[in-house]
């Protein structure tokens, strides 16, 4: 007589086990090599998955391939391009009036490409001027390697085990800026070397401070995390650096191209913002456009919004001034969790530093269960904005705050250094 059979489990596949283990960092406690593989493994799934359906979707006919929404392919990439082009060019700042823009987009490409806009500082165009004198999509593949590239290399001097890496490029907010052509590889890797840097060679982290105005979002804590640490050489060569940037651009394209971004640029990014079909609801994980998304009124998301900001800015100023010392991921950690919390303007991709940082966090092996979940929501964010955004869902946006108010703890909790 038989007995009655039992389900069991599958057993995993025992050559797949082996080569995973492989790409997990050593020394990992229980739960942290489980959250590390499950970042591995769903996050190469959805990578994979999303990039060949997206690949799928596109129509390679016309003078720029375009996706399955009619934006070409490299999105962003698109205006970064233009500005390289526009270097060359008289009068490059006429492209920060919108309708002329999409005129020279359609003179040039014979495409209409309504979606675009120009909002960067025109500082940009020193970086894009290169970029901008080869083909579209040999230019794309350039920046896409280059940004990929130095991320890995800079990042393999900051972190334990190269493999602290896999996870953040396998990320969501690694997706986000491989499909977008975006500048987040490269300025993550900025903000390695600036934390890495703050106390070795000072004027040099200020200089990249200071580089980093061409993306003025990631970097609007600078200021105060450097008066409150009492880093005045830094503060001073990331002043001395924006102001000669700027001036090196005034004096290479002309005044004018500072006056056209602040009276016509500048405005283009309040009318994202304040769009009332809330269109870029889906790809923006602030407070101000969570509350949008609500169909709450600009002024009314903008209170709450600079509430937030509020808080992220004395925590920050909290953390650098009494705290200054401790665990430099946490306090790398902070920062970009306060940089996410107090920016209005803030894309997915541009969590990309955030991710890094919440990663290199874990892999130090010392969060509890709490950390470990809010170092998951964070991975997570770009995607869980997208799911919920595209139906107007808020939510995402207060994981950054939440991770804010956790790494508090964290500091107040640790011994404060003894005076010199």
């Amino acid at each position: 007589m038989t007995g009655p059979s039992v389900a069991t489990a599958p057993r995993p596949n025992p050559a797949f086990a082996g080569w995973l283990a492989h790409l997990l960092p050593p020394g990992l406690g229980r739960d942290d090599r489980a959250l590390f593989r499950d970042f591995a493994v769903l996050g190469g799934a959805l990578f994979a998955i999303t990039s060949i359906a997206y690949a799928w979707t596109i129509d390679w006919r016309g003078a720029i391939p375009r996706d399955g929404t009619t934006l070409a392919v490299g999105r962003d990439f698109l205006n970064f391009w233009m500005y390289g082009r526009a270097a060359v060019s008289a009068d490059p700042g006429r492209f920060y009036d919108l309708a002329a823009y999409h005129q020279a987009i359609r003179d040039l490409l014979g495409m209409e490409l309504s979606g675009q806009n120009w909002s960067y500082p025109p500082s940009v165009m020193w970086l894009a001027a290169p970029f901008g004198q080869l083909n579209y999509l040999a230019a794309l593949a350039c920046w896409t390697l280059i940004g990929v590239a130095t991320f890995v290399a800079v990042g393999r001097r900051h972190v334990a085990d190269w493999r602290i890496l896999i996870p953040v490029l396998l990320s969501p907010a690694a997706l986000f800026c491989l499909i977008s052509g975006q500048s987040a590889f490269l300025t993550t890797a900025m903000m390695m070397a600036i934390f890495a840097l703050l106390d070795r060679r000072p004027v040099f982290a200020g200089v990249l401070i200071g580089l980093l105005t061409i993306k003025p979002q990631l970097g609007i804590l600078f200021p105060f995390m450097l008066i409150a640490s009492g880093r005045w050489r830094v503060f001073l060569a990331a002043a001395v650096t924006t102001l000669a940037l700027i001036g090196v651009t005034a004096a290479m394209f002309g005044p004018q191209v500072w006056i056209d971004f602040v009276s016509k640029g500048l405005p283009v990014q309040g009318l994202v913002l304040s769009d009332p079909d809330r269109i870029a609801t889906p790809f923006y994980p602030t407070i101000f456009m969570n509350l949008r998304g609500l169909d709450l009124s600009a002024a009314a998301a903008m209170s709450v919004q600079l509430a937030f900001s509020a808080f992220a800015i004395g925590a920050a100023i909290w953390a650098f001034r009494f705290r200054k010392d401790a665990d430099p991921p946490l306090l790398l950690a902070l920062f970009l969790a306060c940089s996410a919390t107090a920016s209005p303007y803030l894309l997915a991709y541009d969590l990309l530093p955030l991710t890094f940082a919440a990663v290199t966090l874990l892999a130090g092996s010392n969060l509890d269960a709490p950390g470990r979940r809010l170092v998951q929501l964070v991975y997570w964010t770009p995607a869980l904005q997208l799911a919920l955004g595209t139906w107007h869902l808020p939510g995402p946006a207060l994981i950054a705050p939440f991770f804010v108010a956790f790494l508090l703890l964290r500091l107040r909790a640790s011994p404060r250094p003894a005076p010199a």
